[in-house]
C-alpha cells in the first residue's frame, strides 16, 4: 500500500501541481458551449464544434440550398429542454439536423435558410435569473459571430419577422418529426400546410449527412475506438462482476472517460434468456454462471455515434451448444462484412444473411424446416443501418441505395429465442448478436470496431487469462493510496 501511494504521489510532482492550478487573467467570453478560447484542448481556431470548421459548415448550408428549390425557405428547430420533473430538466441532446446545419449545441433556437438571405438565425433570450441558474447561452452576437449567420435575431422578434419571410416563399420545407409550435402555430405557417406548400425536410438534410466527410470519418472512428476500449474493460470486469447493472455502469464510465459525452443510447445488456430480448433495457439482474451476456454499446462523440454489440460467457468459456449457435453468427457476421463495398446495399446484404442463417439454422435443429416465417420469429430484424450522427442515421435513406465511399453501416447479425419457443428446449433463452461497424471504401470496407475481439478463442482467452475487476476493494486501495 505505501509503495503505491508513493508511486501515485510521485506522478504529481510539484511542479505538475503548479501547472495544474495555473490560472489565466485573461477574460474569455463564454458562448454557452465549448470554443476555441475556452476549451484550446478540444479545439483548434477556425472550429465552430470540434474538428467540424466554420468553412464546413458554411458548405453544408451551401449544399442544402443548392438541393432546395427557388424562392423556397427551409426551417430547422433546435431541441426543446425537455423536463424530468418540474425543476429538473433531461440532458440536452442537439437535434441533429439543427447541429449539422449551425454547429449551435443549445436547445430553443429556430434557424432558417433561404437563398434570398442565407442563414437566419433565431436566438433565446437569457435573462439575470437564467444566468445565475444555468449559466451564459449564445444569443444574436454568438449567431453572428460564431455560428457565422447572415442576420440573426432574438425569439422575441420571430412573429414579427418569420410570418413575412414566409409568405415571400413559394414552399417550405421542415423536419415533421420535430417541428415546434414555436413556428408551427403562426398563421402564415398554417395557411401554407393547407395550400400544400409544406414539405419534409428530412429528405435532403439525410441526403447531406448520408456520406461523411473526412473530419466527420475522423470524428467517427475515434467514437468507434472509444466503444471499443470500453466494452473491452468492461468484458474483463464482467468474469468477477457478472450483473447487468454493473456492467451497464462500468462501460459508461469506460465510455465517459474517455472523452465521449454521452451514450449514443441506453446500454443493452442482456444476460441468459434477456439476451434474447432484442432492446432489453431493464439491465438489473444477476447473469448466471453458465449464462451469455449480450452488450449492445455505443458513445456519442461531439455529436457523432457508435454503435457495436458482442455477447460472451462471463464465466469463461463456451458450452459447445453456445458455441455452435455463435460460430454461425460469427461466419454470417464475416461473411456480410465481405459484401460491404461500392454498390452493395443494405437490402442486398440482408438477404444473403436470411440465406446464411435460415440453412445454419436449420442444419443446427434449431429450426425444423427451411421456413421463412419461424425465421422470422428467431430474428425479425435487418442485418443492418447507416449510421452517423444519430444512431439510425439518415432514415430517409433507402435502404436499397448503392452504397458509397464515405457511407458508414452496421453488420449485426444476430439470434433471438425466446423462452416460449416452440422448437428444441435447449436453445431456449438463447440471444446472440455481434455487431461491427462498417465504413464503406473505393475499394471495399473497413471495420472501424475490427479491435473488439470476436473470435471465440480470443474471447476465452481474455477472459481467462487477463480478466480482473475493480470492485470496492479496489476503490478502496485507490482512496487510500490518494487520501
Amino acid at each position: 500500500m505505501k509503495i503505491l501511494s508513493r508511486k501515485l504521489l510521485h506522478r504529481l510532482s510539484s511542479k505538475q501541481a503548479i501547472r495544474s492550478y495555473g490560472y489565466s487573467t485573461k477574460r474569455i467570453s463564454d458562448f454557452g458551449q465549448p470554443t476555441p478560447a475556452s476549451h484550446p484542448h478540444l479545439m483548434k481556431e477556425g472550429e465552430i464544434t470540434p474538428a467540424i470548421t466554420t468553412e464546413e459548415y458554411i458548405s453544408r448550408r451551401k449544399r442544402l440550398l443548392e438541393l432546395l428549390p427557388e424562392k423556397s425557405l427551409a426551417i430547422i428547430a433546435a431541441a426543446p429542454v425537455k423536463m424530468m420533473t418540474d425543476v429538473v430538466p433531461y440532458t440536452l441532446r442537439q437535434d441533429a439536423d439543427y447541429l449539422y446545419l449551425t454547429g449551435c449545441q443549445q436547445p430553443g433556437g429556430l434557424a432558417v435558410l433561404s437563398h434570398e438571405q442565407g442563414l437566419c438565425m433565431f436566438m433565446p433570450e437569457a435573462n439575470a435569473h437564467d444566468v445565475v441558474w444555468q449559466g451564459q447561452i449564445a444569443g444574436i452576437d454568438a449567431a453572428l459571430k460564431i455560428f457565422k449567420a447572415e442576420e440573426a435575431y432574438p425569439m422575441s422578434k420571430l412573429n414579427k419577422i418569420l410570418p413575412d419571410m414566409m409568405k415571400r416563399s413559394s414552399k417550405l420545407f421542415h423536419n415533421k418529426l420535430t417541428a415546434t409550435p414555436t413556428y408551427t402555430d403562426l398563421e402564415a405557417f398554417e395557411k401554407a400546410a393547407h395550400v400544400g406548400k409544406v414539405s419534409d425536410l428530412s429528405i435532403f438534410t439525410h441526403e447531406l449527412r448520408w456520406v461523411k466527410s473526412p473530419a466527420e470519418l475522423k470524428l467517427m472512428k475515434e467514437s468507434a475506438s472509444i466503444a471499443c476500449q470500453a466494452l473491452l474493460q468492461t468484458m474483463l470486469f464482467s468474469k468477477v462482476y457478472p450483473h447487468e447493472g454493473m456492467l451497464s455502469a462500468k462501460v459508461e464510465y469506460e465510455c465517459r472517460v474517455r472523452g465521449a459525452q454521452r451514450m449514443a443510447f441506453n446500454p443493452v445488456v442482456g444476460g441468459g434468456p434477456n439476451g434474447s430480448v432484442i432492446h432489453y433495457s431493464r439491465n438489473d439482474q444477476r447473469i448466471g454462471d453458465a449464462d451469455l451476456v449480450l452488450m449492445d454499446v455505443g458513445c456519442e462523440l461531439h455529436g457523432y455515434c457508435s454503435d457495436l454489440t458482442r455477447t460472451w460467457p462471463p464465466c469463461g468459456s463456451f458450452s459447445s451448444l453456445q458455441e455452435e449457435v455463435y460460430d454461425l453468427i460469427l461466419q454470417t457476421n464475416k461473411e456480410c462484412i465481405r459484401l460491404c463495398k461500392p454498390g452493395a446495399s443494405i437490402r442486398q446484404i440482408h438477404n444473403y444473411s436470411v440465406e446464411l442463417l435460415l440453412k445454419g439454422l436449420t442444419e443446427i435443429g434449431i429450426l425444423e424446416r427451411d421456413d421463412f416465417i419461424s425465421y422470422h420469429q428467431l430474428n425479425p430484424t435487418s442485418i443492418g443501418h447507416y449510421l452517423g450522427m444519430d444512431v439510425h442515421d439518415s432514415s430517409m435513406i433507402s435502404y436499397d441505395r448503392p452504397l458509397k465511399p464515405g457511407v458508414v453501416i452496421t453488420i449485426e447479425p444476430g439470434i433471438y429465442v425466446p423462452s416460449s419457443f416452440d422448437g428444441p428446449e435447449r436453445y431456449r433463452g438463447i440471444g446472440i448478436r455481434i455487431e461491427d461497424e462498417v465504413l464503406i471504401t473505393e475499394t471495399g470496407c473497413e471495420v472501424l470496431t475490427g479491435s473488439m475481439p470476436k473470435e471465440i478463442k480470443h474471447i476465452e482467452s481474455l477472459l481467462n487469462n487477463h480478466s480482473h475487476g475493480m470492485g470496492m476493494e479496489g476503490h478502496n486501495i485507490i482512496k487510500a493510496a490518494t487520501s
